[in-house]
């Protein structure tokens, strides 16, 4: 049977969404592979300490390519391209920062000194740490097609559980609402969504509620620092109702978290039975696929 795969999302960064995905991972330690979608920003290493086993070329965009050899100087490269790609205060020359791979110099030379030529945007690494298989990426500070590259690490997770007979992926989803987030929704089967007690937490949730909704994607809801805002935890409970998400957790804040966080530590005492329901629910789904 095909593992459950369940994406933790936020809408926003900084809401406690790795956190609670390092409680579940330790608790599903041996049941589960894990991912870490958040390829601009991967953090979820940090706390599962993995040690890497293997690793491949995120081959990205294509870049333009310049044979000098060949240039004649002529310029029609430089006074059409859109993107300032091609400065030439010291002769003719490819910013490959700038470069978008739109192939309108190659067309345009009269000489054909331009090719384009693939590039290496990140890395796709496998990881192993004490609980399991950890499947997470490196991708270029300003790199393309991260969503494609969060689609690869999703696909060797769900296909290293599927071999390993395992019941779970479990996948640290990136924050916001763009494509990284809509590439980690393909094949979910749950969203547990994470979110602060405070008016910008909820306008975020809202969101990425709405992105769910769009692709089917059932959703259960933890509030973290539940204690903290009485009245904002109230107005999270009422936007659950409203669309139709069970309440699964209320985390309270403990000044033991961020301790054992900037320790390195998962803060599963503290954090662990706050996520009963999500746990049931998780547990369910696992048991089944074992049968």
């Amino acid at each position: 049977m095909r593992p459950f795969r369940c994406v933790v999302l936020s809408g926003k960064g900084g809401t406690g969404k790795t956190c609670v995905t390092s409680v579940l991972a330790a608790h599903f330690a041996k049941r589960g592979v894990f991912c870490d979608a958040d390829v601009d920003a991967p953090n979820l290493r940090i706390l599962l300490d993995p040690q890497s086993t293997e690793e491949w070329p995120f081959v990205g965009k294509s870049v333009a390519v310049l044979d000098e050899k060949r240039c004649t100087r002529c310029g029609a490269c430089r006074d059409l391209c859109r993107f300032d790609a091609l400065p030439w205060e010291e002769g003719p020359r490819v910013d490959a920062t700038r470069c978008e791979g739109c192939a309108l110099c190659h067309h345009v030379c009269p000489q054909e000194a331009f090719s384009l030529v693939p590039t290496e945007q990140g890395k796709l690494l496998r990881s192993v740490c004490a609980a399991g298989t950890l499947w997470h990426a490196r991708l270029k500070p300003g790199g393309e097609n991260s969503g494609k590259l969060v689609q690869q690490v999703l696909e060797r997770g769900a296909e290293e559980a599927q071999r390993e007979g395992l019941g779970l992926v479990l996948v640290d989803g990136p924050p916001g609402v763009a494509c990284p987030v809509v590439s980690s929704l393909a094949g979910a089967n749950l969203v547990l969504l994470v979110a602060e007690p405070t008016p910008t937490a909820r306008e975020d949730l809202r969101r990425v509620g709405d992105v769910c909704a769009r692709f089917q994607v059932p959703v259960g809801l933890v509030v973290n620092k539940a204690n903290l805002s009485p009245e904002g935890t109230e107005a999270l409970r009422a936007l659950a109702r409203e669309r139709g998400w069970p309440l699964w957790g209320e985390v309270p804040f403990d000044p033991g978290i961020p301790k054992g966080l900037s320790h390195r530590r998962i803060p599963s005492d503290h954090v662990f039975p706050h996520l009963r329901g999500a746990v049931e629910f998780l547990e369910r789904q696992v048991a089944s696929r074992a049968e």
